[in-house]
């Protein structure tokens, strides 16, 4: 395994980029740490696989370094990078066992034989390939054929990271959430560096130890699973994560609060920027707070509609011209008349030009 570095790096297909909308990848300098398990997380055309194929060296950057455990990697090839890799589709040799795809990548590197049968068989094991190790793989489905394409990936102990380019995208729901489970056992299990690419918030949520967020070529944010949720560093981010995503509205700034449509919200006390541009204030719909009106703190709304999702409430309600999502608890009543909502401080967020003040 190994500790992976960004150093300045940046890509463009331009010939001569001259402006940022010109890269493909823009500027990023940053360290993964080894045994992690990362997850690149945003739409088509955001740079995720532009990252993904630098990092496996199919790619060469067009600025910057790649450096694996120090060592500068940026011209090395997949194979000089010691890089396993798993794509969308399955890479497998139709014509060999399940035994036989598995046992190719140790057999290739002259891997001891009881080696490779204890590895095969671990592998096999933890993607419950064991009954089907016999069997050719053109006789399986197409689940199946991309577990032996996973598989392939995952029985070398010796790589320096494992990287998967949206792997699940052509597996039925209930497998994916059983291979996704199995992946993240795996990397408990052994400490494997794993990158995975996806478009999928829940693919990315419940695999990584850490998702880097990506949008318009950039990486707006990198942290756990809870700090995304919690503490959205870019509103691209807090609309990306989460079902509904963030509330935000445009707002202007008095002395220790925000005004939205002639309506004053408390602010917390590091948003308190000093220069100009393009406010919104965000919180997201399970901490705004809806009650009754006349409660401290509250601001009349108007509840438009109700859904109930069996563990959960979500109530649209309406402040002024601006239409909000309050995620309330199943037991909770909702006002009909005299409903208000509250912003609590803690979770009530200010961006200025789309980034966190504070």
């Amino acid at each position: 395994m190994a500790t992976i570095q960004f150093d300045n790096l940046g890509h463009s297909y331009h010939p001569h980029p001259t402006k940022p909308e010109d890269y493909a990848l823009r500027r990023l300098s940053q360290e993964w740490e080894d045994g992690k398990a990362y997850a690149l997380l945003g739409p088509s055309g955001c740079g995720k696989s532009t990252l993904l194929n630098i990092i496996s060296g199919l790619l060469v950057p067009s600025e910057g370094r790649v450096l694996f455990d120090g060592l500068d990697v940026t011209r090395c090839t997949p194979e000089e990078r010691n890089i396993a890799q798993v794509f969308q589709f399955p890479v497998i040799y139709d014509t060999m066992t399940v035994y036989e795809n598995l046992a190719f990548p140790l057999r290739n590197r002259k891997v001891p034989a009881a080696d490779v049968d204890r590895r095969v068989r671990q592998v096999a094991e933890a993607l419950d390939l064991t009954d089907d190790l016999k069997k050719r793989a053109q006789r399986l489905t197409p689940d199946a054929k991309q577990k032996i394409s996973m598989g392939r990936g995952l029985v070398r102990s010796d790589v320096a990271a494992i990287l998967f380019d949206e792997p699940l995208t052509v597996i039925d729901p209930h497998t994916k959430w059983i291979l996704r489970r199995k992946l993240r056992q795996i990397h408990e299990e052994y400490r494997l560096t794993m990158i995975y690419v996806t478009h999928d918030q829940v693919e990315a949520l419940t695999f990584a130890d850490k998702v880097a967020v990506m949008y318009e070529g950039a990486m707006v944010q990198l942290g756990t699973p809870q700090e995304l949720f919690e503490n959205p560093e870019h509103t691209f981010v807090g609309y990306f994560i989460g079902s509904p995503g963030i509330n935000l509205m445009p707002c202007t700034l008095g002395n220790d609060h925000a005004l939205v449509d002639g309506i004053a919200i408390p602010l917390p006390d590091r948003a308190v920027p000093a220069v100009g541009g393009k406010f919104e204030l965000g919180i997201r719909p399970e901490f705004l707070e809806l009650t009754r009106s006349g409660s401290a703190g509250s601001i009349p709304v108007q509840v438009t509609g109700v859904d109930d999702l069996g563990t959960s409430k979500l109530a649209t309600v309406r402040m002024g011209n601006h239409t909000l999502k309050a995620r309330l608890n199943e037991e909770q009543e909702i006002p009909a008349l005299d409903a208000a909502i509250r912003f609590p401080t803690r979770w009530t967020k200010l961006y200025r030009d789309s980034h966190l003040v504070g």
